[in-house]
């Protein structure tokens, strides 16, 4: 396979601002996106600006090529993949402006929803739109493929909610729809689409029994073809060109901005879960549930489980004792929502719900709860099941997760033979769930594409599917898009008269089909065939990776090397091209991947917190270190664990002695010894590093001890900031202060938590570090009896994984309980501390360890403890310093904080100046300290200082 871009585009015609790559692990590792199909494109564009993407036309046009945009890569129909040219849209258009106290928002096509979301969460508005994966699709994609989600149905979708768009057609006209003058803009600029339009409209108008059709059609959740219902709602060209765009994948114009119209969020909620005896007697209840208004409030929300979901949903860890005593045998599940504005409204509509679910055929009492926890517990049953059946699929196989659309009353129907297709064309373990209020159902099946024998079943399988929904008078797709897999299928659910118009819309506005070819329309009845997904067997840390993108907003070196599932792709295109004999290609791959897929991951576990199948692609990351690490690298490390309270010792001196020496020195030195040892060996020094930190505390066992200090040995070896004493000496004088002993373990300054060996891949120091931590933590605590406390949340998480792994080889250890300093002192110390007088303001920096502990909400309660207003960057993430790695790669740092940091700049500005900037770990506080300039210090020492007597 050819590694490089043939015929190339015009640079002169994309303009300086444009990137263009033909590098092969930019090819390959934008190449994936959520749906079963594959195409490596020639080149990647990434354009910054709506005259950028105007100029890619133009260049594109020019040298005979076509396009497709890829923003989140969350689709699943395969309408974001291109053998051609891919236009990257999501590395920028992230701007969001609210406007209207909220009631307004603009958004670029890069942003996510829940970053939108986010930013309108203040003024309790939120979008209509609510796709269940809106913590990675963006704007972009909500747009093209018409999203809509659990609740929002037909009226708060994309076609139903969006002001105006600020479009780019394919002859390079921009137009924003919402302008005053945009009816004349689009009349003199483009007079051909203006009148064709309404020649359309007109054309449909005189076919009254295809004007029903389309009426049917979109009175349902429908992404199939183009949304024809557009020239009946519309007799102005610039509003039926602005809502044929919307669902219309990419295949008509680019969106460079989108205006919605806000919806209110209703705060107050109350889940519930009504358990059938047969989804026969669920389906008959629906209708009802559906329609009927609770006390003025209907059901927000009626999610339906089937019999395979309640048996998948039985073997979750954590599920709910409903689901767990029933013995399934036809039994189906709704799972509900009642919201409401306020506490009272929701309790008058909960009990007017309970009055009618007590007349229904119920397996199971019903109970509406308002505890989070078990809302919580239900909401995993539903989102649970994507992550059993997906993540325990074989090797080499895909998960397809398809929808379709019925009319509510024909769904029961639809579900039994749907049921009995699965039997018959042999997918075994597969479930159907989904927006019941809407006839909306999801399916989820596993299938292999690599040979002909499971291709020829899922093109029977897809015949039989596709017979079923259209005589039940069903849409193939709801919400999903068209995409490829529908494309061939559009003819046989709307007929030749609208199909017709469909092909002359393209035509029409893209004369030259430069946009997404083989999307939406296509001639080619086997084209859903085509580029199926190759899913090699790689490494078993990461093999059951559904390629989702679900990881990649939080990935700290998302915008500067690659996102979690790239690390992943690559591996499965190495794998591919080893077994092709592709030589060149997979040299071309592997002597780009040690940097942009190995050395920059902070392996900090965000991607773990996001992933649907639970994957940590640091474990991937950390094993391929080890691969790489050599015997003597790895044996030093091991002596460095036999004498880590020296190591640390001598770094907190050498620090000491940096921190007094020229800056420009030290940093030369450190660029002499990175240029000998390698950047991977030798951090680079910068004035931004404090000086070294204090001698570990001293060992201690007083009878009366109530927990164990474990103090962090970055306190040896990192300093506080300022003039400050470290969160170690913090910590120790809130505990004297409120009365609380505590063990100091033996050896206290050669423990770790044993981070630094394992993000490096060091396993024997790992392993030797863990016995010693293990055996000291469990003769301090008294055998379990009491817990140990650490003051870093990195290190806490450490010691919580260093545990996790090694209860297997050492199960006496099981009893053991370790906590971060910020949840107990939180829980235990803060109750018996009076602060005197607070701060005005304080800036919290949350870190991927709060995250991942469940620590985030005591950081921030520990803040409000000691100022008045709490800020948190609504752009905050992982700061990626992990460990060293923001000394062996600075620009990873750089590249994480920039938004976080522009953001904590901006509000300081408004402020005149923050009384304190704080965060939960002293690394995480040097990196956030040179991204923005501040003073990060842990809130434990702020704390510390404003309740001395």
């Amino acid at each position: 396979m050819s590694t490089t871009l043939a015929p190339p585009l015009d640079t002169a015609l994309l303009g300086a601002d444009t990137t263009l790559s033909s590098r092969s692990i930019d090819r390959f590792a934008r190449a994936h996106d959520a749906s079963h199909y594959l195409l490596i494109p020639d080149a990647v564009l990434t354009p910054v600006s709506a005259v950028g993407v105007a100029r890619a036309f133009a260049a594109v046009r020019a040298a005979g090529r076509t396009l497709t945009f890829r923003s989140g890569g969350t689709s699943l129909s395969g309408q974001a993949v291109s053998g051609d040219i891919l236009v990257d849209t999501r590395s920028s258009f992230r701007n969001i402006r609210v406007e209207d106290e909220g009631r307004i928002v603009s958004v670029e096509p890069g942003a996510t929803v829940r970053q939108v979301n986010t930013r309108l969460a203040r003024h309790r508005r939120k979008l209509g739109p609510d796709p269940a994966s809106e913590i990675a699709c963006t704007i972009g994609g909500v747009i093209a493929n018409n999203s809509s989600g659990m609740a929002c149905g037909v009226t708060e979708n994309s076609y139903r909610t969006v002001e105006s768009l600020l479009l780019v057609l394919p002859s390079g006209t921009i137009l924003d729809t919402g302008a005053p003058d945009a009816l004349d803009q689009l009349q003199t600029a483009e007079p051909e689409i203006a009148d064709g339009l309404i020649a359309l409209r007109e054309r449909l108008l005189d076919s009254p029994d295809d004007v029903d059709l389309v009426r049917q059609q979109f009175s349902m959740k429908n992404t199939m073809g183009y949304g024809l219902n557009a020239l009946l709602d519309f007799d102005d060209p610039v509003r039926i060109l602005e809502h044929l765009v919307i669902g219309s994948e990419g295949t008509l114009a680019f969106v460079a901005e989108a205006r919605f119209r806000t919806i209110v969020i209703r705060p107050q909620v109350a889940t519930g879960l009504l358990v059938f005896q047969t989804l026969a007697d669920a389906m008959t209840a629906l209708p009802a549930l559906a329609e009927h208004g609770f006390a003025g409030q209907g059901l927000a929300t009626i999610e339906l489980m089937d019999a395979a979901s309640l048996r998948v949903a039985q073997g979750l860890s954590d599920v709910p004792a409903a689901i767990a005593a029933i013995d399934v045998h036809d039994h189906a599940a709704l799972l509900v929502e009642v919201h409401a504005s306020g506490v009272d409204e929701l309790m008058t509509a909960s009990d007017a719900a309970l009055g009618e679910f007590a007349a229904l055929p119920l397996a199971v009492a019903p109970v509406l709860t308002t505890d989070a926890a078990e809302r919580a517990a239900l909401w995993t049953v539903r989102k649970g099941l994507y992550t059993a059946v997906a993540g325990a699929r074989p090797s080499g196989t895909t998960a397809l997760l398809e929808d379709i659309v019925v009319p509510v009353d024909r769904l029961l129907t639809t579900c039994e033979q749907l049921i009995e297709l699965f039997a018959t064309h042999g997918y075994e373990g597969s479930v159907i769930f989904g927006h019941a209020k809407d006839g909306n159902v999801h399916f989820l099946l596993n299938e292999r594409f690599d040979d002909e024998s499971s291709v020829a079943r899922y093109r029977r399988f897809t015949a039989d599917l596709v017979d079923l929904v259209l005589a039940q008078g069903g849409s193939l797709k709801a919400e999903h898009g068209t995409g490829r897999i529908m494309a061939p299928f559009v003819r046989r659910q709307y007929g030749d008269f609208l199909t017709d118009i469909m092909w002359d819309i393209k035509r029409l506005i893209d004369p030259d089909g430069i946009l997404n070819p083989g999307v939406v329309l296509s001639d080619d009845a086997d084209s859903y065939l085509h580029d199926l997904k190759r899913v090699p067997t790689v490494e078993s840390e990461v093999d059951r990776c559904v390629e989702c993108g679900y990881c990649e907003p939080t990935c700290p070196s998302k915008d500067i090397t690659l996102t979690p599932r790239q690390r992943i792709v690559l591996r499965r295109d190495m794998a591919w091209a080893e077994e092709q004999g592709d030589e060149a290609l997979l040299e071309d791959l592997r002597s780009d991947y040690d940097y942009e897929g190995v050395q920059t991951c902070a392996v900090d576990g965000m991607c773990a917190v996001a992933c649907p199948v639970d994957i940590n692609t640091g474990d991937l990351v950390r094993r391929l270190r080890a691969e790489e690490a050599s015997k003597i690298e790895d044996g030093i490390w091991d002596v460095a664990a036999k004498n880590w309270g020296a190591v640390t010792g001598v770094g907190g001196v050498a620090l000491t002695v940096a921190d007094a020496l020229p800056a420009p020195l030290v940093k030369g030195v450190t660029h002499l010894g990175r240029a000998v040892l390698g950047a991977e060996t030798m951090p680079l020094y910068d004035a931004g590093l404090p000086r070294g930190g204090s001698k570990a505390p001293k060992p201690n066992a007083p009878v009366d001890a109530r927990a164990v200090f474990f103090g962090a040995c970055i306190g040896t070896m990192f300093g506080p900031e300022g003039d400050g004493h470290g969160s170690r000496e913090a910590l120790s004088a809130l505990l004297d202060r409120a009365g609380i002993p505590v063990v100091i373990p033996h050896d206290a300054g050669g423990l770790c938590c044993g981070t630094p060996w394992k993000s490096k891949g060091h396993l024997s120091g790992y392993d030797r570090m863990t016995r010693r931590v293990l055996a000291s933590l469990w003769e301090a605590s008294r055998g379990g009896e009491l817990p140990v406390v650490c003051d870093a949340a990195s290190c806490t998480e450490g010691l919580h994984v260093m545990l996790s792994k090694s209860l297997a080889e050492y199960p006496e250890y099981a009893g053991l309980r370790i906590e971060d300093a910020t949840t107990y002192v939180a829980r235990e110390v803060l109750p018996r501390l009076a602060v005197a007088q607070k701060l005005e303001s304080i800036a919290v920096h949350p870190t991927c360890s709060t995250t991942a502990l469940g620590a985030t909400g005591a950081l921030t309660a520990l803040a409000s403890a000691v100022a008045d207003e709490v800020y948190i960057p609504e752009g905050w993430g992982c700061c990626a310093f992990a460990g060293d790695r923001g000394m062996l790669h600075p620009e990873l740092t750089e590249s994480a904080t920039a938004v976080e940091s522009a953001e904590v700049s901006a509000a300081d500005a408004q402020r005149d100046g923050f009384d304190a900037f704080v965060s939960a770990n002293r690394t995480c506080e040097i990196g956030m300290t040179r991204a923005t300039g501040k003073p990060y210090r842990h809130v434990i020492e702020v704390l510390e200082e404003l309740t001395r007597p």
